[in-house]
């Protein structure tokens, strides 16, 4: 048995080629070598920007005892979490439904049919407190197995462990519901209410992650009831993330999430999806309020996407490292980002600057992380610093942005963080849809940035489907160094089929509409299953493990399936024979108690449920494209849930378009609804009343204001 790594297209495997673990991928033959061998699995999960999955590394995988144990006593397989988010939800929750908690690494020991009996996470070289080392555990378990009595037990564990995970991720209600009505929103942001740090921002008492999701069903809460508590609890959580740890304030984007409760220390990683779906929150913020600073972070956001995040070609990449090379040439956690007095004084030449951006950012000669080094958060405010320096705050704020610029390119000279260079459908679409919001609320350059990265999944990850009815495309989720690989999960058709969507609403580009309804077609053949009521994560016919799992809740990305059933939701106005109607009610209702009993658990869900109880505002436009002025007076407008469709103006130009989708008649969203004397129209509708056609796209959004009172 020799390690299998080094030909892995995942940068993350091939992180493992090297150690003496004779590794093997997650695929059959080596599920077949451990029948054959009749040994157990040790299961190791992971991502390559995963601090701790580093630190286990270094400290057992590359032990020869350690390997010499697992080489002979197991199948040692290593997994992508990012590559194969199905196989990490079926064992992540085992973990949590276990130990009461999850993380990664992922250590499981499974039987050669693949179901688990023994479950962790890090394990110490050397025993700690209450855990046990990793060689103990491995020994332990060994004995076990190669006796008849103990293989007995833990066989008979690993029955009861699948038969609880298939109940858990597969199973649905007995009975279905009625989806939620209208009065669903405001118990939502209750509970949202309830769990939230008033001191600190955020959920929680301990560690903060950012949850976006739960700003937006707050914002929205408040937009439909002048409850200032909603909207004052979403501002708090935006403002801490914005000024604590999470934020890197010198090269833009955000860390994974915070170590403790005042958002302080970060976990270092920058993740892609993370720069997609807080930008988008933190847009909602801006036109919600009108906030310039709100407006700053997605830009600054975009930026670094921009710049350390995009292949050349137009796809993004998926994560950075939070370990780099410090000065001395040792791996260390957030060496790239942390400063000390000193090596703020070396790169800013103007002394005045480099006090002032200390005192700004707490920088201080003990420090707020290891070694005497600072992670930045805004610690003295603007006018506080100008109060102190007799200075104006104009002229703070213009030593500040000196003094940034140049630690931005003395930061550019330090070893940097690694990155993980595959491209991901799902996560390529969350990033499209937070540059096209982006595109209406700020740039429309934005928009260049998505098609790039739309064309680029496109090209490379579809396969377009046969002519015959119900022959569907399919969507790869993997492009890493010219290679294609792994049929998508749900995550990855919702996820890109909104981007595309939300693409089409900006641009008025009808290629980008077919493309959601391909994918939206694709979703309902391949992951909806009608005789249970619901959507699951692999489609049907795709590899069989110990369970077919759903994705309800929103996690570190959001809800798979509550981005589906919005996307079906708004894909049904233009195809509604497509059967997206049905699928959209089906869903809801199969899950209606879940919601009502954990509405922020799931929040994409519980917004889906939302827009189908009290309907969503539409605008169609009848033109050549949006108006630029039009584009402007809808950037600084706060419309959640609207679907913004550009139609050709004349009967003759909507035909064409109607050839192009394979739509035998004009859906109701676009019928009749003509540029009137030869001028830009714009129709407003809501819950299916529609305002007279007006040439004034101010007037159209006070139809619809006046239509929600």
């Amino acid at each position: 048995m020799e390690n299998r790594l080094d030909e892995a297209a995942s940068p993350y495997l091939r992180q493992h080629a090297d150690n003496p673990v004779a590794w093997q991928p997650w695929d059959e033959a080596a599920l077949e070598l451990a029948r054959e061998r009749d040994v157990p699995i040790f299961l190791s999960i992971g991502y390559a920007a995963c601090h701790w999955c580093h630190v286990m590394a270094d400290e057992s995988f590359e032990d020869p005892e350690i390997a010499e144990t697992l080489n002979r006593e197991f199948v040692p397989i290593k997994v992508d979490r990012e590559e194969r988010p199905d196989v990490d939800t079926l064992y992540m929750n085992v973990c949590q439904m276990v130990r009461g908690s999850g993380g990664w690494p992922l250590s499981v020991w499974l039987t050669p049919e693949g179901k688990p009996f023994h479950v962790g996470t890090y394990f110490p070289p050397e025993a700690t407190g209450n855990m046990p080392s990793f060689g103990s555990v491995l020994d332990d378990i060994a004995d076990s197995w190669n006796d008849p009595e103990g293989r007995s037990r833990l066989e008979s564990q690993a029955d009861q462990w699948a038969s609880s995970t298939k109940g858990e991720l597969e199973g649905t209600p007995d009975r279905a519901g009625e989806a939620p009505e209208e009065g669903f929103l405001d118990t939502a942001a209750n509970a949202a209410v309830r769990g939230a740090d008033r001191e600190a921002g955020g959920w929680g008492q301990g560690q903060k992650f950012p949850h976006p999701g739960r700003i937006h069903l707050l914002l929205r809460a408040y937009d439909a009831t002048d409850r200032d508590t909603y909207r004052d609890v979403a501002l708090e959580t935006l403002d801490a993330m914005a000024s604590g740890g999470l934020y890197d304030h010198v090269g833009g984007g955000f860390h994974r999430y915070c170590v403790d409760r005042e958002w302080t220390v970060p976990h270092f990683e920058k993740m892609l999806y993370d720069n997609a779906e807080i930008p988008r929150a933190f847009l909602a913020g801006y036109r919600l309020t009108g906030e310039g600073r709100y407006a700053e972070i997605a830009r600054e956001t975009f930026a670094f996407v921009d710049r350390e995040l995009t292949h050349p070609d137009g796809g993004f990449y998926s994560t950075l490292d939070a370990e780099s090379e410090d000065s001395t040439g040792s791996r260390e956690e957030g060496a790239f980002y942390v400063w000390t007095p000193e090596t703020v004084r070396e790169a800013v030449d103007d002394p005045t600057a480099a006090e002032l951006f200390c005192e700004r950012y707490g920088i201080t000669d003990s420090g707020n992380f290891e070694n005497g080094t600072t992670v930045l958060t805004e610690s003295t405010p603007i006018g506080e610093l100008a109060a102190d320096a007799v200075m104006d705050t104009d002229g703070v704020e213009e030593l500040l942005k000196k003094a940034r610029s140049q630690l931005f390119e003395a930061r550019e000279s330090r070893s940097r963080p690694p990155r993980d260079g595959k491209v991901l459908a799902g996560w390529n679409g969350l990033m499209i849809s937070a540059l096209a919001e982006g595109a209406l609320a700020l740039d429309a350059e934005y928009a260049d940035h998505a098609e790039a990265a739309l064309d680029f999944c496109r090209d490379r990850l579809w396969e377009d489907g046969g002519d015959e009815d119900g022959d569907v495309g399919r969507l790869n989720r993997r492009f890493e160094r010219g290679e294609v690989g792994i049929s998508g999960y749900l995550e990855d058709y919702a996820y890109l089929g909104r981007g595309a969507f939300d693409l089409y609403q900006v641009t008025g580009d009808v290629e980008h509409l077919g493309f959601a309804l391909e994918l939206g077609r694709a979703i309902r053949e391949s992951f909806y299953d009608d005789s249970a009521g619901t959507l699951y994560f692999t489609p049907t016919g795709g590899e069989e493990l110990i369970a077919r799992p759903q994705q309800l809740a929103d996690s570190s990305t959001p809800s798979s399936t509550g981005v589906a059933v919005q996307l079906l939701a708004a894909l049904s106005a233009f195809d509604p024979d497509a059967g997206f109607d049905a699928v959209v009610d089906s869903v809801l209702e199969t899950h209606a108690s879940t919601l009502e009993s954990n509405p922020i658990t799931h929040t994409s869900l519980t917004l889906a449920a939302v827009d189908r109880s009290v309907g969503t505002p539409e605008l169609t436009v009848a033109a050549g494209e949006l108006p630029s002025a039009w584009r402007e007076a809808l950037s600084g407008t706060y419309l959640p849930g609207r679907t913004l469709t550009v139609r050709p103006p004349t009967e003759s130009g909507l035909s064409a378009w109607l050839d192009a989708l394979g739509l035998e008649d004009a859906p109701p969203i676009w019928a009749g609804r003509d540029a009137v004397d030869g001028r830009e129209t714009v129709y407003a509708c809501r819950s299916f009343t529609c305002s007279p056609p007006t040439h004034d796209v101010e007037e159209a959004i006070e139809w619809l204001r006046e239509a929600e009172d």
